[in-house]
């Protein structure tokens, strides 16, 4: 009778904060919640009843597990990959090259910010596809226009945030620093930059997320290379398997380059590593 008494107690321990409002829950409630949800996605991709006719158009987990190995095996996919991070490497450090330095002065100046966010603002709304006709005009068929499509997908929004993150430093730090004498560059380079540094790094992680999805519409015209070319010549023959395969890859990359930033964070701002 104790034992199930105790039984129930560590139950009731295990599942205790799980709904309580905004309130934190421990890290193997956390990995039990993850493994658990991923079982279930899983077990229902997999298991799920098809019609025959849906078989070769929804392939089962089993299948397109098997065709990441054959891509991997038997083709060039490895060199399709490295071609994408490329793309999103290079057109993501245009952007934030782009977008650090006018966010941080839009958001330490209201005249600069009165003078750009005229032209950021309606252009966040305009979709980047749009573009691509226009592109291919004056850039061609190459990475030039695939990195640019890439550039315009993201650049706007990243102005916007990082002007935003700029703003959310207190003023009476940047009036503080400058009774003691600062200039207002250095006010700028040593209390605005140093306070908002954190919310830039989540906010560039944010905005890499978007540029992965728009990663598959940049390759699809006239690419040669890339996973959005495989995806593209799986299509012509109806192959669904290697389509959700490539979809499941450009997943995994992106995860796998929010965890890179994620740590870059944690090395970069130890005291925040009790935080977020």
């Amino acid at each position: 009778m104790g034992s199930i008494t105790g039984g129930n107690g560590m139950m009731r321990g295990f599942f205790r904060g799980w709904f309580d409002f905004r309130s934190p829950i421990s890290k193997t409630s956390k990995i039990v919640l993850m493994v658990t949800a991923w079982a279930i996605f899983l077990l229902a991709w997999q298991y799920y009843p098809r019609p025959e006719s849906m078989v070769r158009l929804v392939p089962t987990a089993t299948d397109v597990a098997s065709t990441i190995k054959e891509l991997f095996a038997e083709e060039y996919f490895m060199d399709d990959i490295i071609a994408s991070v490329k793309r999103i490497g290079i057109s993501f450090g245009i952007a934030v090259l782009i977008a650090l330095p006018l966010g941080i002065a839009m958001g330490a100046f209201p005249a600069v910010e009165g003078f750009f966010n005229p032209i950021v603002s309606p252009m966040r709304y305009l979709p980047a596809p749009s573009f691509i006709p226009l592109l291919l005009a004056l850039l061609g068929t190459g990475d030039n226009q695939k990195i640019a499509l890439l550039v315009i997908g993201v650049v706007w929004f990243l102005i916007s945030l990082l002007m935003e993150d700029a703003k959310r430093v207190p003023k009476e730090l940047v009036e503080a620093s400058m009774t003691l004498g600062a200039s207002k560059f250095k006010a700028v380079k040593s209390v605005i930059i140093p306070s908002a540094a954190p919310h830039f790094v989540d906010t560039m992680r944010q905005l890499l997320a978007v540029s992965w999805t728009y990663l598959v519409i940049a390759e699809i015209v006239a690419s040669t290379d890339g996973i959005g070319a495989v995806m593209m010549r799986a299509r012509r023959v109806v192959g669904m398997d290697t389509i959700m395969a490539c979809i499941l890859m450009i997943g995994i990359l992106g995860f796998v380059s929010d965890c890179l930033i994620r740590g870059l964070r944690w090395l970069i701002f130890p005291y925040l590593r009790h935080g977020k």
